[in-house]
């Protein structure tokens, strides 16, 4: 039989180890419990990543707000970039000459007034020399006139003595206008003319401003007066004429904004406003011309370009960003958020609000230590159209969002790089 000593001796080993169980257990699950919020924190972490404005800059990030467009309800037409006629123009010298000198190149900007090629003939200098001689004739046919008037005033002079003087005299004075005009037309000012400064070249200039579309000229060659130099374009007043079916018109209205792709740049939208429904068919297509301006950017588009234009019908907007935003890693798609700067607290102290205003002249230094700070969220991708791509995000966005619309693969690359070294 065991004594009482014995038992109670063996009630306090077993609840020591009772004991001891117990705490080791709570330990392994709060280090459980820290380990998996530290992953949760560090992979946290792993979604976000810093860039300075200097990288911005540099690598060309463009950040824009997520746009809601209607990918799914919509037409698609094609048509014709055009400029009208009263914006196009030859610049074409006034008088038959060889070119000197040329002075622009396809695909130059220039303005209106610029000198575009100088040309040369000697007929240039003949009727300048004309003009000066004719001013002296003039001088001495004005005094004859006066002479013979006073002839004739006295009852000396014969009557159509005066008025062969009369005559002559007009006859100088009107032929003295028309050369000063050809002079005028030729770029000189008949005042400044004199024997010693008289030109033998002329200058082609522009008409309007635009872009050297066409030279026809080369050094050397003659021109007549007829044959333009160079073609002028003014793009800046582009049209995106389309051709549209009878049962397609109704989709169409007045200061309708449309959007659409050229075919040597299928990622680059771009947009017009209809301004004018033709009320004709054309006799090939059997279509119906819509004429709109283009506003915006006209960067690389061109007379004559063929394009796709994509037309709302109407319906549901869908979510969607340019194609250069979406990235796609590990087989799912990504586009990077840009995270909302910290504010000043509306409950701080005098104090801090002060302090806050003494920090204010170094706000760009700041902002450039901070950098800005983007999120990788994750999203399900839809339909695209027109170098948009609808997409659903796994966390909820407002309208308000910014997000990476050009760079995307940059900022993944550097989140990448910048995970390589984590240690889990």
């Amino acid at each position: 039989m065991k004594s009482p000593i014995y038992k109670s001796w063996l009630k306090i080993i077993y609840t020591g180890i009772i004991i001891a169980l117990y705490s080791c257990s709570n330990q392994s699950t709060q280090t459980q419990q820290e380990h998996s919020d530290e992953h949760e924190h560090e992979h946290a972490q792993e979604s976000i990543v810093t860039l300075s404005a200097q990288q911005l800059k540099t690598v060309g990030i463009t950040i824009d707000t997520i746009q809601q467009i209607p990918i799914q309800s919509t037409m698609k037409t094609n048509g014709v970039l055009h400029v009208p006629n009263n914006n196009k123009a030859s610049a074409s010298p006034i008088y038959s000459g060889v070119i000197k000198t040329l002075d622009v190149a396809l695909g130059d900007h220039v303005k209106k007034g610029q000198r575009l090629a100088t040309i040369t003939n000697p007929e240039f200098i003949q009727l300048q020399q004309e003009y000066l001689s004719i001013q002296s004739s003039i001088a001495y046919a004005d005094k004859e006139y006066t002479r013979q008037n006073e002839l004739f005033q006295g009852n000396i002079g014969a009557k159509k003595n005066l008025e062969r003087a009369t005559a002559e005299l007009n006859s100088l004075r009107t032929r003295r206008s028309s050369l000063a005009r050809q002079i005028q037309l030729m770029g000189i000012n008949p005042s400044t003319l004199s024997n010693e400064n008289l030109q033998t070249t002329l200058t082609v200039k522009s008409p309007i401003n635009g872009i050297v579309s066409s030279v026809f000229a080369k050094i050397g060659s003659y021109m007549d007066a007829s044959t333009p130099v160079a073609e002028i374009i003014d793009n800046s007043a582009l049209h995106a004429d389309l051709q549209v079916y009878e049962q397609d018109i109704p989709s169409f209205k007045v200061d309708q904004k449309i959007r659409f792709l050229i075919t040597n740049n299928p990622s680059k939208p771009y947009t017009a406003v209809v301004y004018n429904i033709g009320s004709s068919f054309d006799d090939q297509s059997k279509t119906i011309a819509v004429h709109s301006r283009v506003i915006g950017d006209k960067t690389g588009l061109i007379d004559g370009m063929n394009i796709t234009a994509v037309v709302n019908l109407g319906g549901a907007l869908s979510t969607a960003v340019p194609n250069e935003a979406i990235v796609n890693a590990n087989g799912k798609y990504y586009i990077f958020i840009l995270k909302e700067h910290q504010e000043t607290s509306p409950n701080q102290s005098e104090h801090e609000a002060h302090a806050h205003e003494d920090e204010k002249e170094h706000q760009h230094e700041d902002e450039q230590q901070k950098g800005f700070q983007f999120e990788k969220i994750e999203v399900s991708t839809g339909a695209t159209e027109l170098g948009y791509t609808a997409i659903t995000a796994v966390k909820e966005l407002d309208q308000n969002t910014q997000v990476v619309v050009k760079g995307a693969f940059f900022v993944e690359a550097k989140m990448s790089n910048a995970g390589e070294g984590h240690v889990h």
